[in-house]
């Protein structure tokens, strides 16, 4: 749920591995399996492994479309087990250090569509640092009458030596009303969130190990996502595969 897209950072690198189709048309084929699906800091896997796999369109022009999806895990009986992700946008490159994207974005949940949201998204990135937010004003099915959601985030990219790409991102969830009640009782509408990865290209795909975690206490977590343990810092391995 919240995946977050950086598509201003991953686009512009992809373009020239997608997949040509004709002159003004390239599509991105995106695999990848991860031992923890986590989105804004929390698991949507209940700490379990994920599938993924997207397809993004892309135009000469700018403009995108796609899709992306992965098994979810929410606990409590939840009937959906996926999660499928729609989106489009245009993605604007000044030069190779500074771009553009923007875009609006699509969660859609099988079977339980109370999980259905929708987010506008832009993302800056210059010189290999990244600002981003995403504005959901539909969030109402799942957080309440007229809870509203901004993630805001900075990120940074670079080549450190031996190949291995270093990937930091900071983060913050707020909600227009409260989400999140402490042990003490006290409540807040706002967490941060944070993630450092590492990657490496080896035998054709990109290996990644991540460390994520939040500022949500115990309590915070299990008051909002009904589980203490799904906000916790934690390690994520991954492996993936662009076509």
């Amino acid at each position: 749920m919240r995946r977050i897209l950086l598509l201003a950072v991953t686009l512009a690198p992809l373009a020239s591995q997608a997949v040509p189709l004709n002159d003004d048309f390239n599509l991105d084929i995106d695999l990848a399996l991860v031992s923890d699906y986590r989105s804004r800091g929390i698991s949507q896997t209940q700490n379990d492994p994920a599938a993924q796999l997207g397809l993004t369109l892309q135009h000469a022009s700018g403009l995108y479309l796609g899709a992306w999806t992965s098994n979810v895990d929410f606990g409590f009986g939840a009937a959906t087990r996926q999660e499928v992700d729609y989106y489009a946008g245009w993605f604007w490159q000044a030069n190779d250090d500074i771009s553009l994207d923007l875009g609006y974005l699509q969660y859609r949940y099988p079977k339980n569509s109370e999980f259905n949201q929708s987010e506008y998204y832009a993302v800056l990135t210059a010189y290999g640092f990244s600002l981003g937010a995403n504005y959901s004003d539909d969030a109402e099915n799942l957080f309440g009458p007229s809870q509203d959601i901004l993630y805001s985030y900075v990120g940074y990219e670079t080549q450190l030596p031996l190949d291995v790409g270093l990937h930091l991102r900071y983060g913050r969830m707020d909600f227009k009303d409260p989400m999140f009640m402490s042990a003490s009782e006290h409540f807040s509408d706002a967490y941060h969130e944070w993630e450092v990865k590492l990657t490496r290209e080896l035998l054709g795909v990109t290996w990644g190990l991540s460390y994520i975690d939040t500022d949500l206490s115990k309590a915070e977590c299990a008051s909002s996502y009904g589980f203490d343990d799904v906000c916790e810092a934690t390690l994520v391995a991954s492996v993936g595969k662009k076509f």
